[in-house]
């Protein structure tokens, strides 16, 4: 069992009474699903209010949105499991979730750029940018190979790891915006400059995996 399918099992018995309870009152997966996508739209939301309302250089609002970035992770993760133990599972919804994660990125990744661009750190939000590319292309390529018929959920840097990384990044950002030793910017950017490296190493990884799969065929 590697780290992941064992964060996996720990996460899904702390969330499985609150997964039967929303089975239990009807609640459906792509409800969930449809929640945790407008509260990653909320958190752009925040970082977009930050920079136009707020006081430059306050990271508060950073803080607050990768709380609410982390929040709507553990949606990503219900909708799916509402849907097996509730025997609702649909290719639509499989398609669904799918679409509206890649929304939630592309909503996410707006908002830290926009705040990053108009605070004046231009280079950080190229690099968010960059980090942008590489989880679209991870979930594109393994897309396309199931597509083409071949699993690939190989690599590092999958959408767990990414939502993580981005949330706790912003998350501790705000929770230590009075840090004096360096900017505590680099709380947020950090963590993005691995998703942009190893997001893109992924991607290509997936590509090598899927090359040798159908020359072994």
């Amino acid at each position: 069992m590697n780290y992941r399918d064992y964060l996996q099992g720990l996460i899904y018995k702390i969330i499985n009474p609150i997964v039967h309870g929303m089975i239990k009152v009807g609640i459906t997966p792509n409800f969930i699903t449809t929640t945790g996508f407008l509260l990653n739209v909320i958190a752009a939301g925040v970082l977009v209010y930050a920079t136009v309302y707020a006081d430059h250089g306050n990271l508060v609002y950073v803080g607050w949105a990768g709380g609410i970035i982390l929040f709507a992770g553990l949606f990503d993760m219900m909708d799916g499991r509402v849907a097996r133990v509730g025997n609702m599972s649909s290719k639509f919804g499989a398609l669904y979730d799918s679409v509206l994660d890649r929304y939630s990125e592309l909503v996410t990744f707006f908002g830290i750029c926009y705040y990053l661009q108009l605070e004046g750190y231009f280079l950080y939000s190229a690099i968010a940018f960059i980090a942008l590319i590489g989880s679209l292309m991870v979930s594109y390529v393994r897309a396309r190979a199931e597509g083409l018929g071949i699993e690939c959920k190989v690599g590092l840097m999958q959408r767990p790891e990414r939502v993580v990384l981005t949330s706790l990044g912003a998350l501790f950002c705000g929770i230590f915006k009075d840090i004096t030793a360096f900017d505590p910017i680099l709380i947020l950017v950090i963590p993005l400059a691995f998703i942009a490296i190893f997001a893109n190493i992924t991607a290509f990884v997936r590509i090598s995996h899927c090359r040798k799969v159908m020359q072994s065929n």
